[in-house]
């Protein structure tokens, strides 16, 4: 199939693009610069140049290339995260997720595009309390707090406009925490360096969980929802929801680090606010169960454990 992906020089894209090529799928990838263009070729895939934000230039590309399937993986994460300022940090990621899927949307209903596969997000925004792992049944949280409301607005938003898009099949993957190369999580990220540095304490009581996900293995499931005809949200996780109080301190073990201070819960809200106080305590995993189950798709790691020790 002729694929398109936006957002095809990210950390996703840079692993998504050679498994769809490998796959047998003919791939452009989509992006804003001659530098991203020449990545996307090296991959092995044609370019087209354009700005996610650019409605007249995003319509343009999809026309040129005319597409049977787009990928929607564009974000602007590479800064990092301030969680004092959760919703700067993701400023733009955030209109990416609203004007440029308007936009992407929009393009791809014009030139035909049957279907339409777009990178959401499952942690902190799904329900907190209750089981530690959340399915695609469970709500989203209805009381994030003020400083992420306007990142969880962009993700319903992208969301519903992906699944309820006119003539097109809509599929909203919501990866779990990425690690790997060039990720935070990764040989040289900035959360690899915090840990090796003692800079990220475990906060209160540590039962926050979270889930992982290596980019290889959200690549590959990437693919099985290009090739599927199923439409609807999925979580994409590894098999091993785990609370910080578990995996932080096995991650300091796995890099040979000391193992993370601890700090009470008002020292941690003073140090980083009501979202890094929430990260630790009370956000809950993403189930993968419906993902494996429709696309027998199976994580190349099962657990964040085994991928930590490979490749960090």
């Amino acid at each position: 199939m002729k694929v398109l992906v936006a957002g095809a020089t990210g950390g996703l894209g840079r692993s998504l693009v050679p498994q769809l090529i490998a796959a047998g799928h003919q791939v452009t990838g989509m992006t804003r610069s001659e530098s991203g263009a020449s990545s996307v070729r090296s991959f092995g895939a044609d370019a087209v140049l354009a700005d996610g934000l650019d409605a007249d230039a995003v319509r343009a590309a999809v026309e040129k290339v005319r597409p049977e399937v787009v990928v929607h993986q564009m974000t602007a994460l590479k800064g990092g995260i301030d969680f004092k300022h959760f919703d700067d940090s993701f400023a733009m990621t955030n209109r990416l997720r609203t004007e440029g899927t308007d936009n992407l949307l929009a393009a791809s209903q014009a030139a035909g595009v049957r279907r339409f596969v777009v990178q959401s997000y499952a942690g902190w925004n799904l329900q907190h309390g209750g089981s530690a792992a959340k399915t695609e049944a469970d709500p989203l949280d209805p009381n994030p707090v003020p400083a992420q409301q306007q990142t969880m607005a962009g993700i319903k938003h992208l969301e519903s406009a992906v699944l309820n898009a006119d003539g097109i099949e809509g599929v909203a993957l919501r990866y779990a925490s990425f690690y790997g190369p060039t990720g935070d999580i990764g040989k040289g990220g900035s959360m690899v360096e915090m840990i090796q540095k003692r800079r990220l304490p475990l906060i209160g009581d540590g039962t926050g969980v979270w889930s992982f996900v290596h980019y290889d293995d959200a690549a590959s499931a990437t693919v099985k929802a290009v090739e599927s005809d199923v439409t609807g949200v999925f979580h994409i996780a590894d098999d091993d929801p785990a609370q910080a109080v578990v995996w932080l301190p096995e991650f300091a073990r796995i890099l040979g680090a000391k193992a993370p201070r601890h700090i009470p819960a008002w020292l941690g809200r003073l140090a980083v606010g009501d979202v890094g106080v929430a990260a630790f305590t009370e956000i809950r995993g993403a189930d993968n169960t419906l993902a494996k189950q429709t696309f027998g798709w199976q994580p190349g790691y099962a657990s964040w454990r085994e991928g930590f020790r490979a490749g960090l």
